[in-house]
């Protein structure tokens, strides 16, 4: 039977729910092949071990349906399942136009805050057709797919609620692309490591806190960013260049960092990073970590010591906007396909040029003006807004492990 011939003719909707075992769907569709009827759909959940499976099958020749469902009755009863069927006409109704896929970050995800975003995507219009959880630990992930109603509009509404409801929450429209995003670019400092590196340096210089107070007012976009990295990388004067290495050893990378980037590099993806910082650290770690890209700026070293300078072009906002396009070009990937990671005011052009541009435990400014916004301090948890399920992450790992 054809999908037209199918769209207005009876059809059952068989459904079976109990505890899961091995077999089950089998022994339905053996069941069901006995009266010649054709598959339009089929569902099947498990949570917890009781599993629900729903067949939307085409009603069986004349005179045989109630045959059909007293067989499949008896057949649940058998198996210690229990069965529901019901009548109908066609196939699901078709999802409406604009389609979305909603995934909400909670630690713990409250029955409150899940009830109030099913709310907000009832009020804007839209239909949840699917939900499915992408990552229990270290946060629960849940994935919405909403049709119904256009994604910005969606994202909007969305976005307003969630940190209200301690939750994080990241709209993007569905479709290949989802799936196509190949460059990750990541801002460095207090993104992929938890620390600021020209405080590091500062801390050995003995003027940290004059340092950290300028670092500050610049994320918090108060400051030009060229002159506050000019003002700081002169507190360094006279440094010797031996504190390169120590820095390096001092850097602490951000929980997750490490899981997101084999996890991308295991997908196909490559990845960068662009730093307001120095080469002589994220030299460091693109080596350490197998990145695909890096830049940032580069302190002056003469005689062996600090001049208190930086010197080539200054990777400042607008910047790092270049370098992500930059990157694409060089890697073949649209625009639209990548994904930019950061958390400071000179990182906002850069998340606001990529295809989907996410703030990571970022200042308020970055956050309200990101496509979305992680406030956990796992970097993995990044995956899940690309559809990666914690399983999946697992699994890799598992076969990647020595034997």
């Amino acid at each position: 039977m054809s999908a037209s011939q199918t769209s207005d003719a009876p059809t059952l909707l068989v459904k079976i729910f109990g505890k899961d075992r091995p077999g089950l769907t089998a022994g339905l569709f053996d069941t069901l092949a006995a009266y010649s009827v054709d598959v339009v759909d089929i569902e099947q959940v498990v949570t917890r071990g009781r599993m629900v499976l729903c067949a939307l099958v085409t009603v069986p020749p004349s005179g045989l349906e109630g045959d059909l469902r007293a067989t499949v009755h008896s057949w649940a009863e058998s198996v210690k399942m229990q069965a529901e069927i019901i009548s109908g006409i066609g196939d699901n109704r078709p999802r409406g136009l604009g389609r979305s896929l909603v995934t909400v970050l909670g630690h713990p995800l409250t029955a409150r805050s899940t009830a109030a975003i099913a709310a907000r995507i009832a009020a804007t219009g839209g239909n949840i057709d699917r939900i499915f959880r992408l990552a229990k630990y270290p946060v629960t992930a849940v994935e919405f797919a909403v049709s119904g109603v256009e994604t910005e509009p969606l994202r909007t509404a969305l976005v307003t609620d969630a940190a209200a409801l301690g939750v994080d929450v990241a709209v993007v429209a569905a479709g290949l692309h989802r799936r196509a995003q190949r460059l990750v670019v990541m801002d460095v400092d207090s993104t992929l490591i938890q620390d600021e590196v020209i405080e590091l340096f500062a801390a050995h210089a003995g003027c940290e806190a004059e340092v950290a107070e300028v670092t500050a007012a610049a994320m918090r976009g108060e400051l030009d960013f060229e002159q506050s990295l000019h003002a700081r990388v002169a507190l360094l004067k006279g440094l010797d260049a031996s504190v390169v290495d120590k820095v390096r050893a001092e850097v602490r990378l951000t929980p997750g960092a490490r899981t997101l980037i084999r996890t991308l590099k295991r997908l196909g993806f490559q990845v960068g990073v662009v730093s307001g910082g120095f080469t002589q650290v994220t030299d460091d770690l693109k080596e350490r970590l197998g990145l695909d890209f890096a830049q940032a700026n580069t302190l002056e070293i003469v005689d062996g010591k600090l001049t208190g300078k930086v010197v080539g072009d200054i990777v400042d906002r607008a910047g790092k906007a270049r370098l992500l396009r930059r990157f694409a070009a060089e890697a073949g990937v649209p625009l639209a396909q990548t994904v930019a990671i950061g958390d400071g005011a000179n990182d906002l052009d850069m998340l606001n040029a990529a295809g989907l541009g996410v703030a990571f435990n970022a200042k308020p400014v970055v956050r309200e003006a990101a496509h979305t916004a992680v406030n956990f301090p796992f970097l993995d948890t990044v995956l899940y807004l690309l559809g990666v399920t914690r399983e999946e992450v697992e699994a890799a790992d598992t076969q990647d492990a020595p034997h």
